[in-house]
């Protein structure tokens, strides 16, 4: 049975992002962010326990204060009387604080992993993926007039490789995985504006078929990999993992790849070795994480086993999704 107030929530969820993208002004894109975020905390709060009610509580004050911010400095820049130029270092200054808030980029990160660990998988996917479009479209109007994208750069990077170092819990190293990915794609706006839309898109497609195995599995932690026996499976998270860190020659690596060539364009070789090198950071401990489960192998009691396995041609198909940068950097390079 379809559940009608999730529906009506879902689409009012859809219909704030696209308010953002297609409004004119920033008082409309501001009000496209409130309907976003007041249909997300009822799609959060829909299990009814103790930590979906805390991350109710996180997300809506975490993303009050950055519509706040927002709002201030959309309403103050008409009535500041000094020099032009200050007004509007001081406007797009405060603006994108606010949209780094909402996207959890450093240094206000603090709340994306915590929110994430006390949320299903379902609300994860949401948070990682679709809420992250409408903020991100509002930085792409201005990306010319930030001046310290490159700190915000090399700080999301560099937080995101060494925050996952020491978590055993999948959604936090997913998290983490993400604000290491928010680094390349505020690098997109920086260097090539519209290649932020292709990252999104490719970033989102991995994550989404990973999370959904996770999902189908109930795996929230490290030691949970061992219930997938099968080495069609367990061959199916590696190049899933390996694709999300951006390893060549699986699909994560071309949206990096594209970032890459913008940046050597761009003469940006410092910037360039720190993400690079972080991105190595990510994938030491994404390898950390399917070693255990290649290395060992668990024994379960028949009852324990889960019946929700997923069909060859599923585990088959995502394989072949995250193999296919070959193929398609033969066609389009």
């Amino acid at each position: 049975m379809i559940n009608i107030s999730k529906l009506l929530f879902l689409s009012i969820l859809i219909l704030g992002t696209c308010l953002t993208l297609s409004s004119e002004t920033w008082l409309g894109m501001w009000i496209g962010l409130e309907m976003n975020l007041i249909a997300f905390i009822p799609i959060i709060f829909k299990s009814k326990n103790i930590s979906s009610s805390e991350s109710c509580m996180m997300y809506f004050l975490i993303q009050s204060m950055g519509s706040i911010l927002m709002l201030v400095s959309v309403l103050s820049n008409s009535l500041i009387t000094v020099s032009p130029t200050v007004i509007e270092h001081f406007f797009y200054s405060t603006l994108m604080f606010s949209m780094f808030i909402k996207l959890g980029v450093p240094p206000f990160h603090f709340w994306f992993p915590e929110i994430l660990e006390k949320m299903s998988w379902m609300n994860c996917m949401i948070l990682m993926t679709w809420q992250k479009v409408a903020p991100l479209a509002i930085l792409s109007l201005m990306s010319e007039k930030m001046l310290l994208l490159p700190v915000i750069i090399m700080m999301s990077t560099v937080v995101g490789a060494l925050g996952g170092l020491n978590q055993t819990s999948i959604r936090k190293i997913l998290g983490y995985s993400s604000i290491s990915h928010m680094g390349w794609m505020i690098a997109c706006l920086k260097f090539k504006n519209d290649l932020w839309m292709k990252y999104l898109i490719i970033y989102s497609a991995i994550l989404i078929t990973m999370i959904f195995v996770f999902h189908m599995y109930s795996s929230f932690n490290i030691n949970q990999f061992n219930q997938m026996s099968t080495m069609t499976e367990k061959t199916m998270i590696i190049i899933m993992f390996m694709s999300l860190g951006g390893l060549p020659p699986f699909l994560g690596f071309l949206p990096k790849w594209m970032v890459i060539q913008s940046l050597m364009t761009s003469n940006s070789y410092t910037l360039l070795t720190i993400m690079v090198l972080s991105t190595l950071i990510t994938l030491f401990y994404y390898l950390r994480l399917v070693s255990t489960m290649i290395l060992l192998s668990s024994m379960s009691l028949k009852w324990n086993i889960k019946k929700t396995n997923l069909k060859n041609e599923m585990q088959i198909a995502i394989v072949m999704i995250n193999t296919l940068l070959p193929v398609i950097s033969t066609f389009s390079f």
